[in-house]
């Protein structure tokens, strides 16, 4: 079992930055992938990012990328998602994930075995 917990979440204006965070604790070593994914009021759960633990690829969403940022610590104690240049349009819920990930799958929320709450993220001016 791998327990997951974000945090970092807030209210921003466009053109602000957030680091959200994400801890993990448990068998984090039976996980090879972990990822942020978001759902905004009305839409279905959608891919931000993700890294691989082997080899630290990382891979974004076409929305995001050039914007967002994950990192990890080598222990897969805690994942981090740098966020720049916020547009309203990334307001959501923004949940971590694990699971022990096929790369071809990485974008799939159905393949990941274990979910974090969640942190509220708004960006508005």
């Amino acid at each position: 079992q791998v327990h997951l917990v974000e945090s970092g979440g807030g209210l921003v204006q466009p053109g602000d930055s957030l680091r959200l965070s994400c801890a993990a604790s448990g068998r984090t070593f039976t996980s090879n992938t972990m990822g942020w994914f978001r759902q905004a009021p009305g839409k279905e759960r959608e891919f931000v990012a993700a890294i691989e633990w082997s080899g630290g690829t990382t891979l974004y969403a076409g929305s995001v990328k050039g914007r967002f940022t994950i990192s990890g610590e080598n222990s897969r104690s805690t994942m981090y998602l740098q966020m720049n240049s916020l547009k309203p349009e990334d307001t959501a819920v923004y949940y971590c994930a694990a699971g022990r990930i096929d790369r071809a799958l990485v974008r799939e929320a159905r393949v990941y075995d274990y979910w974090g709450q969640g942190t509220q993220v708004t960006v508005s001016s």
